[in-house]
């Protein structure tokens, strides 16, 4: 089997920031991944499934508003309705509101802000491709 991943790429907003300084909620990171873990079953099973669990979670980073975060994702084992996955946030993109209210800049080397891993499940009935 071909290995299957997921990668998006975002802006997080002034409405990301949920803290002091526009410090942006790991929660959000979260919210990313189950976006790739959507995609991610889509493209293994045809079907959205659902997200079981995080075994997992390690916030590396800060993330605040005006940063572009890459999500990537990848499915590492798949059951007969299980999909274990791994995480990873990268910033790739930096404000740089000390500079002015728009300056930002591309990073030379992505920084990892977030990593999990969790499980996701597919009903068999559910089920349409790679059977």
């Amino acid at each position: 089997m071909d290995k299957v991943t997921s990668t998006i790429r975002l802006r997080m907003s002034a409405h990301d920031a949920h803290y002091g300084g526009n410090l942006v909620d790991g929660a959000r990171m979260l919210n990313l991944f189950g976006d790739v873990a959507t995609e991610l079953l889509i493209k293994q099973d045809g079907d959205e499934g659902l997200f079981c669990a995080y075994d997992n979670v390690e916030f590396l980073a800060p993330v605040f508003a005006g940063d572009y975060i890459e999500a990537y994702g990848e499915i590492t084992k798949v059951g007969n309705t299980s999909r274990k996955m791994t995480f990873e946030a990268r910033k790739v993109i930096t404000a740089r509101t000390d500079i002015s209210a728009s300056a930002a800049e591309v990073l030379a080397e992505p920084v990892v802000v977030c990593r999990a891993s969790g499980t996701c499940v597919t009903p068999k009935e559910c089920q349409r491709l790679n059977k």
